[in-house]
């Protein structure tokens, strides 16, 4: 790989690989704090997503999606059980005082503001509505609480807050003239989607492969680094690049500052997070899809083509490329133009794993952890960045800053492009399992570092360290995902969980097998020089004859 390949790389890697994390994406936000909203007599209810289905003159239309509030009856869970009511636009809007309309059993619709939630129930209730749907006055959805001094609640109707944009639609429904009737029902999220355990998959899968690819890169590096010290002194060469071209090793001042970097990276997103800034970041993640896509294809075929891999062309700027690259760009730049222009399609995931994965890989067989040192810094500031911007910018910016990012809140489309996702198959919410490449990223570099001194020192599968870390890594996400289930889909930071597997299991082992220091400082086992071998071997040969 020339170096302006390289420094394209490491540019991309470093804009992308802590920007997110895994989270679910659901059909909607709901915020409020739990904690100030107690459950009492009359206002107990459990906070649920509630789908609003709609029907304009018998065919079905739109859906919406709510929350259901503290308050009144609980809204059945499955579609069957519910009924299908006509919908009326209450008069006055806010419903703070009697309906003028005339309720059949109907859904009445109004407005927040003036008066209490509860207020807008009773009086729906009292005019003989079956159910009220509640339109926010912002983008996104708010629980429904009861105040404290409201202590005898006799609501026996559900109550459903919408989002403005849901209530906009609806109204214009009903101002056609049209008949618009709806149903409201509840249903459940299956505990563990399908979705998740090929995620995870994924996940393992992309360090396994990049790990084995750079320890592999490694040792024929050392191999040829030792062919050359055998050679007459006077013919060696400067041997201190041998096998450390394309390569980019992290030191601890640099570790410290990539995450600095990160957090100002990821606070300009969060700032310019617009349409037009979201395209940047497609662009940029094609540019380095496109060079990862072709770093690994042409790894994988030369070893099929090695003639065409093995001669070079100069071109332009670009310097002496093999045929074999000249070859694969063409299909590599067409697969990330394809995707870029049909990307909001719905199997458009697929491309972006598959753009995703390969630069992954690629940025990990090019950035290296010399030792554990760095390694160690690195996870570190990564663990405590990820738990800052997950929770604690909360109190600074009133909402968690990575979680906005992630799901792109704020530029109108589905969020930034720098992460790998699938469908979730079995939830009837909808949306995607998602993981940010800094997870995979960050920690696979400790986990490719751990196979590469394995093979430099010889060491078997089981006596060696990349099994334990790999399995640590593996269990570690494992926990994340059964976290983000518990906190019933809300973001996690998944390094919270990683990285004490990871890094803690490294740690503990290496002490225990005695290890620790060279892991620590060189990150390589001490080898004898082979001049040495061979004046010892020399000698012995000698003493032998004698």
């Amino acid at each position: 790989m020339d170096l302006q390949s390289l420094c394209k790389v490491i540019l991309v890697s470093a804009l992308i690989s802590l920007v997110c994390h895994p989270c679910s994406v659901t059909a909607g936000d709901i915020v409020h704090d739990d904690d100030s909203a107690p459950k009492k007599p009359g206002c107990e209810n459990d906070f649920v997503l509630v789908k609003v289905q709609t029907w304009v003159n018998g065919i079905e239309d739109a859906e919406f999606v709510g929350v259901g509030a503290r308050f009144g009856t609980a809204i059945v869970s499955k579609e069957k059980n519910a009924n299908q009511r006509r919908l009326v636009l209450s008069d006055p809007r806010d419903c703070c005082s009697h309906p003028k309309n005339k309720l059949d059993n109907d859904v009445i619709m109004v407005d927040r503001g003036h008066c209490k939630f509860t207020t807008k129930a009773n009086n729906a209730q009292a005019a003989n509505a079956s159910a009220l749907l509640i339109i926010n006055n912002q983008k996104e959805l708010y629980k429904m609480v009861c105040d404290p001094d409201e202590t005898d609640l006799d609501i026996h109707i559900p109550t459903v807050m919408l989002p403005q944009d849901a209530g906009v639609s609806l109204e214009k429904m009903l101002s056609s003239n049209s008949s618009v009737s709806v149903q409201l029902y509840s249903p459940k999220r299956p505990l563990v989607d399908i979705a998740e355990v090929f995620l995870w998959l994924m996940a393992v899968g992309t360090i396994l492969c990049a790990s084995y690819w750079s320890a592999w890169s490694a040792r024929e590096a050392a191999i040829e680094h030792d062919k050359l010290l055998k050679d007459p002194l006077d013919e060696i060469p400067d041997t201190r690049q041998v096998g450390s071209g394309g390569l980019l090793n992290i030191n601890t001042t640099s570790a410290v500052l990539f995450v600095v970097f990160a957090s100002c990276f990821l606070i300009m997103l969060y700032k310019l997070m617009a349409y037009w800034f979201v395209e940047l970041l497609v662009v940029l993640f094609c540019v380095g899809g496109v060079e990862g896509l072709q770093t690994c294809l042409v790894a994988l075929l030369s070893r099929w083509f090695k003639r065409i891999a093995e001669s070079y062309v100069k071109i332009p700027l670009f310097g002496a490329v093999s045929y074999l690259t000249l070859a694969v760009s063409p299909f590599c730049i067409a697969f990330a133009v394809v995707w870029a222009v049909y990307r909001n399609v719905s199997f458009a995931w697929i491309g972006q794993d598959i753009l995703g994965i390969a630069l992954i890989i690629t940025v990990l067989q090019i950035v290296h952890v010399p030792n554990l040192k760095v390694g160690t810094v690195l996870l570190s500031c990564s663990f405590l960045y990820d738990i800052f911007w997950v929770f604690v910018s909360k109190k600074f910016f009133h909402e968690s800053v990575m979680i906005v990012v992630a799901r792109g809140d704020k530029s109108g489309q589905d969020g930034i492009p720098m992460l790998l996702k699938i469908p979730r198959m079995f939830d009837p919410w909808g949306g995607y399992s998602i993981i940010g490449f800094g997870d995979i990223l960050l920690p696979g570099l400790l986990v490719a570092f751990s196979l590469r001194y394995d093979w430099l020192a010889n060491k078997s599968l089981r006596a060696g360290y990349f099994l334990w870390a790999m399995t640590a890594y593996g269990l570690g996400l494992l926990v994340t995902y059964v976290a983000l289930n518990l906190m019933d889909g809300h973001g996690q930071p998944a390094l919270l969980y990683i990285v004490p597997f990871t890094l803690g299991t490294f740690l503990t082992l290496g002490r225990k097998r005695g290890d620790l220091r060279i892991l620590w400082t060189s990150g390589e086992p001490e080898r004898p020089c082979p001049h040495i071998r061979l004046e010892h071997q020399t000698i012995e040969k000698l003493n032998d004859e004698k």
